[in-house]
Formats: structure tokens, sequence, C-alpha cells
């Protein structure tokens, strides 16, 4: 093993918005903190959940986060881990979700396979920590 295969591989993060999404500055500041944090950002803005799944697939991305504030997240949820699933990506990415959505939302979310959601009130430490784990999870369910 050389020491670039021996260094932790960066976490590589494509964030998205939904088609009818107009507010930006959440995922902009969420980027900026990922970036911080020392993980690799592709920030694709507005997009159907067709173009995020090619993306993260041309990508190689780790995780797809999402973020929502216009509503529709159950259902444009449902159609991005559909997308998913049909691409073989769903089991291999982490998917995460956050912005305005009723709090009562949360266990549809994960259910339909968002690993984490996050209101606004999420620290920064809260959604570092969150992906970190996550990834490290889904890295360790790919070992052979």
């Amino acid at each position: 093993m050389t020491h670039q295969e021996e260094k932790i591989k960066v976490i590589k993060i494509l964030l998205a918005q939904f088609p009818l999404e107009t507010h930006s500055r959440g995922i902009i500041t969420v980027a900026g903190m990922l970036r911080d944090a020392g993980m690799e950002v592709i920030l694709m803005g507005n997009a159907l959940s067709e173009q995020i799944i090619e993306a993260a697939v041309q990508e190689s991305a780790d995780v797809v986060g999402i973020s929502t504030y216009c509503g529709g997240e159950l259902a444009l949820g449902s159609d991005l881990l559909a997308a998913a699933a049909k691409a073989g990506i769903k089991e291999s990415i982490v998917f995460l979700i956050g912005g305005i959505f009723p709090p009562k939302d949360t266990p549809k979310l994960k259910e339909i396979g968002f690993s984490a959601t996050f209101p606004p009130s999420s620290t920064r430490e809260d959604i570092v920590s969150s992906i970190k784990t996550a990834v490290a999870s889904k890295r360790k369910g790919s070992v052979d």
C-alpha cells in the first residue's frame, strides 16, 4: 500500500436542491462548513432527481445532501431515492436532507432512505459528525 493509499479518503459530497427551490443561503452556508471540515464539496444547485443521481455517479460522491425550504420533501425525496435505487447506488451512498420541513416528516424521510435530517437548528458539529459517521459506516459495509 502506498503512502497515498494509506491516507484517509476525503469525503466527497454533492449538494443539490430540488427544481423549484429558490432559497440558496442554507446550501451555500453548509457547503462552506463542509469545505472547512476538509470535505470535497460539489455544489450542484437546482436539479431533477435523475440529474442529481447521475451527477453523484459521475462524481463518485460519498454523500448526496439535499437542501429544501419549499415543501414537497417527502414526494421529491422519494423520487430521489427511487432514482438512486434504479441506478444501483442507494445502498452505497449516504443521503442527507436539511432545511425547513415539518418535524413529523423526519421518521418518514429516514424510512425512505435518508441517513439523517437537519433542521435549521442543526450545528456545524451535528452535520459534520453525522456525515463522518454515516460515511464510515457505508465504507465499512462495502469492504469485501
